[in-house]
């Protein structure tokens, strides 16, 4: 087992490294693998309670993640039957989905953001609506993404049986006990509507989910259920997360050790950047959201759009739409539409 982790990044190697590293008392790091997906890992967190472990996270269903979960558990002395609760940061697959296998064996119960019903009624109704994200990309202007989704996407989401409702949906701010614990479940809407993040001020922690995340930034405005204002929520959401006291970032996604108030300041800076540089983009003649997501860099490395695969060139296209939308809505620049598509110029 790898050192406490008070400290520096996760365990003596890469946070991805499998394995159960203490965070805190009684509280276990264990990343799960995400074998297709860029993100390699999630991050679920195991507190130990007198009736059991309450994980935070549930990863996503599929064989070598619930295998990971069984070894990871073994290691502290528990097993997947232990599990009494799953809290769950929001609705994603790497973060939903294994929750709810893990309920159907063993009655662990679930529970989610209110928020996020939306989602899950529309993958549950998927015959009748179908993908919704195909005509958000056709509004977004990139007709010719939402071509090359719908032949890619033409079915249910995988592993759709594991999108059932939760057993609790959380709703506004509020506390909640877990063991001796007591963890402020703050709502934090913007990378999904439902989103949670769980504070243990006591213990100087924030379990983060995709909100803060120490080394990326969450992707907004990609959902089925589609949010008027994401960028405009997550903005407001970080300002909540500013003004909980500084705590330990742990993120669903990336090594422990951030604290809480420089990252929030960083996010907010980088959508600012990304703010003045769609509007320079309209200003420059861009006019819908693919257009401006074409002369904007991606990524860490600053891709062209032309780089990026299919998958993140519709979240570059979706999350331009979103900032796009903010300033709209800031009176920086104006939009309409027209045939289902949404068109940008300057004030």
């Amino acid at each position: 087992m790898a050192a406490t982790e008070h400290e520096g990044p996760a365990g003596s190697g890469h946070w991805t490294e499998p394995g159960a590293y203490p965070v805190a008392d009684g509280v276990h790091r264990i990343p799960l693998p995400l074998p297709m997906d860029g993100l390699r890992a999630v991050n679920v967190y195991a507190i130990e309670t007198e009736h059991g472990l309450t994980l935070i996270d549930g990863g996503w269903a599929i064989e070598e993640s619930r295998a990971q979960l069984e070894a990871s558990l073994k290691q502290i002395g528990y097993g997947v039957p232990d599990i009494t609760t799953f809290l769950v940061t929001h609705a994603h697959r790497d973060h939903y989905t294994q929750a709810v296998a893990v309920r159907k064996e063993f009655g662990a119960r679930v529970s989610l953001g209110i928020g996020d019903k939306g989602t899950l009624d529309m993958v549950g109704d998927y015959a009748r609506v179908g993908d919704p994200t195909v005509a958000q990309l056709r509004r977004a202007g990139a007709s010719g993404l939402a071509e090359q989704w719908a032949r890619a996407h033409g079915g249910p989401p995988e592993h759709f049986d594991y999108y059932e409702y939760p057993d609790t949906w959380l709703e506004r701010d509020h506390s909640i006990e877990v063991g001796s614990r007591t963890l402020d479940a703050v709502s934090t809407p913007g990378h999904t509507q439902g989103h949670f993040v769980f504070a243990d001020t006591e213990d100087g922690v924030l379990f983060a989910g995709d909100h803060v995340l120490p080394t990326i930034t969450p992707s907004i405005g990609f959902e089925p259920a589609y949010a008027p204002q994401p960028l405009g929520d997550f903005l407001a959401s970080l300002a909540k997360v500013r003004a909980l006291p500084d705590l330990r970032l742990l993120p669903a996604h990336g090594p422990v050790g951030k604290r809480s108030h420089q990252r929030v300041d960083e996010l907010v800076a980088h959508h600012e950047q990304r703010l003045a540089l769609c509007r320079a983009a309209v200003e420059a003649g861009a006019q819908t959201a693919y257009d401006v997501a074409q002369r904007l860099p991606w990524t860490r490395h600053e891709r062209e759009m032309s780089e990026l695969d299919l998958f993140n060139a519709s979240l570059a296209s979706m999350e331009t739409m979103a900032h796009l939308e903010l300033l709209v809505a800031q009176g920086r620049i104006a939009g309409a539409d027209s045939d289902g598509v949404r068109t940008y110029r300057g004030p």
